[in-house]
């Protein structure tokens, strides 16, 4: 691995954060659709998401700088970091789908695929360095939580 930098750990996670908050900017008022929607069981109150997010937007930094920083094989660290940006891109997508675009249904199969883009980068993750990967559990368990309320909201809406 590459000396560590604080510095550009910083920047990878501000920048993952960023990917959030453009998202939160760009969805409107998603506060009072989220309150007009029926919600499924064990759907937290709108406040618990930006909190949830905010951890989980520094736990993709932390670990994309992982694997930004280490040394094995170009080939896998590229394959890494590509299913870093693609799941990122898909789960800034899933916020405009839903929120701005109120598009329940495709939402919902954009919250699969995103479950689906996050395990993927966690494997990718784990050939280059394991705990890059560990770091991404959480993420991976509330991408399939986000895939239940997305099925439940389309079904119940």
């Amino acid at each position: 691995m590459k000396k560590f930098s604080l510095t550009d750990v910083i920047i990878s996670i501000v920048a993952a954060e960023l990917v959030g908050a453009a998202a939160a900017l760009l969805s409107g008022s998603f506060r009072d659709f989220y309150s007009e929607l029926v919600k499924p069981p064990l759907a937290p109150p709108h406040a618990v998401f930006p909190v949830v997010w905010a951890i989980l937007y520094a736990l993709m930094g932390i670990s994309a700088y992982i694997i930004y920083a280490s040394y094995d094989s170009s080939t896998e660290r590229s394959t890494a970091l590509g299913l870093y940006v693609t799941q990122l891109a898909v789960n800034f997508s899933w916020t405009l789908i839903f929120f701005r675009f109120r598009l329940i249904g495709a939402a919902m199969f954009v919250a699969i695929l995103l479950f689906i883009l996050v395990l993927a980068m966690i494997l990718s993750f784990r050939k280059v360095r394991p705990i890059a990967a560990w770091l991404n559990v959480p993420y991976l368990v509330w991408a399939l939580f986000a895939a239940y309320l997305s099925v439940g909201f389309s079904i119940l809406n």
